[in-house]
């Protein structure tokens, strides 16, 4: 009776293993099947994304329908460097800086919402609403060294990303790229 018991024993433990090696082997799949699949900066180099932050899919179409209202008239700015409050404020206004727009309706008035309220970021509780991108904390945040020009114009932004007409703020002047 001792060998059944043996027997048993070594079969248990086979199956036990074998059971755990499966598992093994299908996490390690499974993890790099879903790597790859959410990697967005593996299938999107550096050099080739032009906005500050990689925009994920379901984002794509709020930034296209931004840029291509907003550059009309002006360069479009990343959402990062002006608070949620002001991009809302902004949306809601036919008036933008003494001009009389027509505003956006649903739904591109909600995808361009989505994409700026996802990527901006929110105001302290007593800080005033920033207008201008001179009176933006994030803006002087993310230029810490730079000397900026007087008066700061959304125009002022080419001398330092040359690229910034094409919504691309990653490159940077030679002489700028130092300054950041």
């Amino acid at each position: 009776m001792s060998n059944l018991v043996k027997r048993k024993t070594r079969q248990l433990k086979r199956q036990s293993f074998g059971l755990v090696l499966v598992i093994v082997a299908w996490s390690l799949v499974m993890g790099w099947l879903f790597t790859s699949a959410t990697s967005v900066y593996s299938a999107t180099p550096t050099a080739e994304v032009g906005t500050v932050d990689v925009i994920p899919a379901q984002y794509e179409l709020g930034q296209e329908l931004y840029i291509e209202n907003c550059s009309k008239c002006h360069i479009a700015l990343p959402p990062a460097v002006l608070p949620t409050q002001t991009w809302k404020n902004l949306l809601e206004d036919s008036q933008h800086y003494g001009v009389q727009l027509q505003p956006l309706v649903d739904p591109p008035r909600i995808l361009v919402w989505r994409y700026l309220s996802t990527f901006s970021r929110t105001r302290l509780q007593d800080e005033e609403i920033p207008y201008r991108v001179n009176k933006s904390r994030f803006f002087k945040a993310l230029h810490p060294k730079v000397d900026l020009p007087r008066p700061v114009q959304i125009g002022s932004c080419v001398s330092c990303h040359p690229s910034a007409e094409q919504y691309n703020y990653r490159r940077l002047a030679s002489e700028s790229e130092n300054s950041n």
